[in-house]
């Protein structure tokens, strides 16, 4: 094998994106870019009932929304291919053919109820349940007479007994299995199509893979994927099983769980900012030294140390995702910001397709109002909802401070004051709050309180006076009325 660094993010094409993969992708790219190696992407398809169409396309485009780029895969050929599995049956045949020959792999005749009765018997018995090497001994007569009943074959390793299979983890340290409790096992299935344990580890091989890094869900196949490298002599890769991320509940990430968004697709569809997504997934795990938590991918990339991959369950805390993006937020262009905004207000009908350009201009202002408070671009709808609304419906809280003593007098002012302005723009609003203030002689919250929401229905939200504005004469008039009118 080479000295060089080269890592693999191997998909199934079997669903979208999820937040766990693209996390396995972000950590050996990042391992990759740090020190100099190849990032290669491999489609694992050989499970071809539970692929799904657009299933692969999916994971490439979203991780390139994430900004993950990569060395080699089905659009950039490194002379290691084919990248998918379904390209390279021809390959595997050789070397399980190699096997059988070497007496290291056997065929196997079991049907699957034989197989389920074997299972359940071991289950009664309180054994593990493991294949018992029934078709090890097979001679040839016997397979002939099964094959001439028309059974097809798998192909069996042959598990080596009283063996230990250890290695070093680059997260665990020593990990190590007992030969004698792993059944044979199925290398390839009765269809011609290998099993995910020896293509991966002839894929790996071939491609000249130097570590492995992947979710702890994997540690299992390890000693697998070793005993094929044993079998042939071949020098593994190192490993690295990376620890679960866990919700907020401390159990293991599920699909089903439906209080975390899941799927990259559904960030960049919410108007989440791909940099800000690619740095909360990097601390999912791992942790840089020092308190700071904002980095750039290339400050992310120069500083990452897979000696600080967590041994811990990584926490997917939504409120840290939310900080995070509203950090990378308040720092965009406000160009930007309207590309993440302004499609969730055409989606709702809160502004048209084709705007005209002051109905663009307005948008913009109205995005830049709350581009402080955003965390993605989708919240656009909730922060600005009282900007659509005729009728305010006001909460407890809100319904408390109107209530107040001075309320009426502060709002009757302001109206006249509303009234008489022109131009109506956050400049003059802001002078008519002081003339009010110099009126009444209220000030402070006594004064700025009850005008926002009155007008805005809000008791907070971004500086009243270019909301005001943005609300239009009109409506502001409007909402005065009604509650000085009772």
């Amino acid at each position: 094998m080479s000295n060089d660094i080269r890592v693999r993010y191997a998909p199934s094409p079997t669903g979208h994106l999820h937040i766990g993969n693209a996390r396995t992708a972000l950590f050996n790219y990042l391992f990759a870019r740090n020190k100099g190696g190849k990032f290669i992407i491999r489609i694992e398809d050989t499970d071809q009932k539970r692929n799904i169409e657009g299933g692969e396309q999916s994971q490439l485009t979203y991780l390139k929304w994430l900004g993950i780029d990569w060395d080699e895969s089905i659009d950039k050929d490194g002379g290691y291919g084919p990248y998918r599995q379904s390209e390279r049956n021809d390959i595997y045949q050789k070397y399980y053919n190699q096997l059988l020959e070497s007496g290291q792999a056997y065929k196997c005749y079991c049907t699957p109820e034989e197989l389920e009765a074997e299972r359940e018997a071991q289950i009664a018995r309180k054994e593990m349940p493991r294949y018992s090497g029934k078709c090890r001994h097979l001679t040839a007569e016997e397979q002939q007479k099964l094959a001439a009943e028309g059974r097809e074959p798998s192909i069996r390793f042959k598990v080596p007994s009283g063996r230990e299979f250890a290695f070093n983890d680059m997260v665990k340290n020593k990990v190590s299995f007992d030969s004698d409790g792993i059944g044979d096992f199925v290398i390839v299935k009765k269809d011609g199509i290998p099993t995910y344990n020896f293509a991966v580890a002839v894929d790996d091989y071939l491609m000249e893979i130097s570590h492995v890094l992947r979710g702890d869900d994997h540690i299992s196949n390890t000693p697998k994927q070793l005993m094929v490298y044993d079998a042939f002599g071949w020098e593994p890769p190192v490993f690295g099983h990376m620890t679960l991320i866990v919700n907020e509940s401390r159990r293991k990430l599920s699909k089903r769980d439906e209080s975390i968004i899941q799927f990259i697709e559904q960030y960049a569809d919410l108007g989440y900012i791909p940099e800000a997504l690619f740095n909360f997934i990097a601390l999912l795990g791992w942790s840089p030294e020092g308190e700071e938590e904002i980095f750039s991918k290339q400050e992310l990339i120069d500083i990452f140390d897979a000696n600080r991959l967590s041994k811990s369950p990584a926490l997917f805390d939504k409120n840290k995702l939310a900080w995070t993006n509203n950090q990378y937020m308040k720092k965009q262009d406000l160009d930007r910001v309207v590309e993440f905004a302004m499609p969730h207000l055409k989606k709702a009908g809160l502004v048209p397709e084709q705007p005209t350009v002051e109905e663009e201009k307005w948008a913009r202002s109205l995005i830049a109002l709350y581009q402080e408070q955003m965390s993605y671009g989708a919240e656009i709808i909730e922060f600005s909802k009282q900007f659509f609304q005729d009728d305010i419906q006001f909460g407890d809280e809100e319904k408390a401070v109107l209530e107040e003593e001075q309320v009426q007098e502060v709002l009757q002012a302001f109206y006249h004051q509303v009234s008489e302005l022109d131009p109506f723009e956050a400049s003059e609003i802001k002078k008519a709050m002081k003339a009010v203030q110099k009126e009444t002689g209220h000030k402070g919250k006594k004064l700025f309180m009850p005008i926002r929401v009155a007008v805005t229905g809000e008791m907070r939200g971004p500086e009243l006076p270019n909301a005001i504005e943005l609300l239009g004469k009109q409506k502001v008039k409007l909402r005065l009325e009604r509650l000085i009118q009772g």
